[in-house]
This record gives structure tokens, C-alpha cells and sequence, in this order.
């Protein structure tokens, strides 16, 4: 099963950003995906899979909005070798 999601704008929205309709929903399943991502509400393959791409892709793809692929901190990586 699945929902689409309408988003309504006005056209000289896509003008201003330079981008086609297609392009920019691209773009914004991706950047919903990257912080949601980022804020820990999802994992890195359910990101992938929102923002339509690999999850090799998609962990590339994070490098351009400077967020780690790592969802834990170092501090949490030393902790849990500690342990």
C-alpha cells in the first residue's frame, strides 16, 4: 500500500530555486529524508527508501548536508566498546 502526498505551490516558486516540478520533488524527499535521518526518527535504509535511491546513495548524499552517516556519537561508539 501507499499515500501520495500533494504539495501545493505556486509557479514561480520553481523560477526562483531553478529547478523543474520533478527535480525539486526529488530534492525534497531527499532533504525530509536526511533529517529525519539526522533527528534519529529513522534509519539509514527507510531514509533511503523515502528519498527513492540506494542506501549507498543515499550515505553519500548525506555528506552535502554535513550530517554524519553515523547516528551514534563518538562518545557512544567508545561507550559501547567499554561495555
Amino acid at each position: 500500500m501507499s499515500t501520495t502526498l500533494a504539495i501545493e505551490m505556486n509557479d514561480d516558486v520553481f523560477p526562483a530555486l531553478q529547478e523543474e516540478p520533478e527535480q525539486m520533488i526529488r530534492e525534497m524527499r531527499l532533504f525530509s529524508a536526511a533529517k529525519w535521518y539526522e533527528l534519529g526518527r529513522i534509519s539509514q535504509g527507510k531514509a533511503a527508501e523515502i528519498a527513492g535511491m540506494s542506501r549507498s546513495d543515499f550515505i553519500s548524499a548525506l555528506s552535502r548536508f554535513s550530517i554524519s552517516p553515523f547516528q551514534e556519537t563518538a562518545d557512544e561508539i567508545a561507550r559501547g566498546f567499554g561495555n
